[in-house]
């Protein structure tokens, strides 16, 4: 049996106030036409269909046009919801589609039964979860011990009634601890989501959305397949692609990818403001690209967005790299070590430093379940 995993397609997002619709629309095309080439069984979304809970009306319309494509080449869809999606609109008209091929997530109710295709190994039973957050899973099973993510989704996979005699694959979208993330993922306190991948270990594949590069975490077939597009300048080295799983009998399976290529890259360059703007540079350059430019000149350049944007139109961000900043980089670096650490470290050493002594247990206990509560009302 033959899958294909998307994620995070991030329909309706925006990179610095510059619109990626277009660019969506060219690249769910590619992903229709190796889908067509690759002929899957199943095509598997985990998550992050929408870049808002509330997305756009031409967002909409895209996913819309994508499912009614993919039904056409007759494959089974399953479409879970993501952290930034709303559970309820991605589940709506779900049971109406399913006839079609279309399986949504309904949203989470404390069960989750298999949706089954066969082949001639036997049956492949797929488990669609979509993003939880450990009061999610609480509020159905009150009596359990559910302190973390991993409690939550521990709790949860324990209600599904996998049978390990056949294929088992789910799909889901959470942190797994040990991913690499990028800078256009949601952050959250002090890395509270994380989910240990040993919570996964009765399914033959899962397949995970959530983190934006692609990657598996211990074991091969717990993947991330990562985003169809770049959308920030900590990926311009990723190379997009989707990923095929073929599943044989049980225990062999071949995961492969295959590259996306966008209709407009996402690139940085550097030099001081002459070089880059002498025709002999830009001639054969890409210039639709999405650019972070730095500039190198020592003394900063007189509206530099608004003339460098005339040759390279879609400039998403200008930085400078000469003596002044360069001066200043102990302090940057600082800020950047303080963006690692958690929100509970970072208030263990303010405590420290207000009162000079640190935190008792009890009180370092407290914070975190506070700062685990505040996180949760967020959702």
């Amino acid at each position: 049996m033959k899958l294909l995993h998307l994620s995070d397609l991030h329909l309706g997002k925006r990179v610095k106030d510059f619109s990626m619709l277009e660019d969506q629309q060219y690249i769910l095309a590619e992903i229709l036409r190796i889908a067509g080439e690759e002929a899957p069984d199943a095509v598997l979304i985990a998550g992050d269909v929408y870049d808002k809970s509330v997305p756009p009306a031409e967002a909409v319309e895209l996913f819309d046009d994508f499912l009614v494509r993919l039904s056409r080449l007759n494959t089974q869809v399953f479409v879970i919801s993501g952290n930034h999606d709303s559970p309820e609109r991605v589940a709506f008209g779900g049971r109406l589609m399913d006839s079609s091929g279309i399986h949504l997530s309904p949203v989470y109710s404390g069960q989750v039964q298999p949706l089954s295709l066969t082949d001639p190994f036997g049956t492949v039973d797929f488990y669609m979860l979509p993003f939880l957050k450990p009061a999610h899973v609480r509020r159905f099973f009150p009596d359990s011990e559910i302190s973390s993510y991993t409690d939550a989704l521990r709790t949860a996979i324990g209600q599904m009634p996998v049978d390990p005699s056949r294929r088992n694959v789910l799909i889901t979208h959470q942190f797994v601890t040990g991913a690499q993330r990028s800078d256009s993922e949601d952050i959250s306190v002090g890395g509270t989501d994380n989910v240990d991948a040993s919570v996964f270990d009765a399914f033959d594949y899962v397949a995970l959305g959530h983190i934006h590069g692609p990657q598996h975490v211990g074991r091969e077939t717990v993947r991330y397949c990562g985003t169809p597009l770049k959308y920030s300048f900590s990926e311009i080295r990723h190379q997009k692609s989707v990923t095929v799983v073929e599943l044989a009998e049980k225990g062999n399976l071949h995961i492969r990818t295959v590259p996306l290529s966008p209709r407009r890259d996402m690139r940085e360059i550097r030099g001081t403001y002459m070089e880059l703007t002498a025709r002999s540079f830009y001639a054969d350059f890409p210039r639709e690209d999405y650019l972070r430019i730095v500039l190198t000149d020592e003394e900063d350049i007189l509206d530099a967005v608004s003339r460098l944007r005339v040759i390279y139109p879609n400039l998403l961000q200008l930085d400078y790299d000469n003596k002044r900043t360069r001066s200043g980089g102990a302090a940057l670096e600082s800020t950047e070590q303080l963006r690692q650490r958690s929100p509970l470290e970072l208030f263990a050493q303010f405590y420290e430093e207000q009162n000079g002594q640190p935190m008792s247990g009890e009180q370092g206990e407290f914070i975190r379940e506070l700062i685990e509560e505040i996180w949760e009302a967020g959702a």
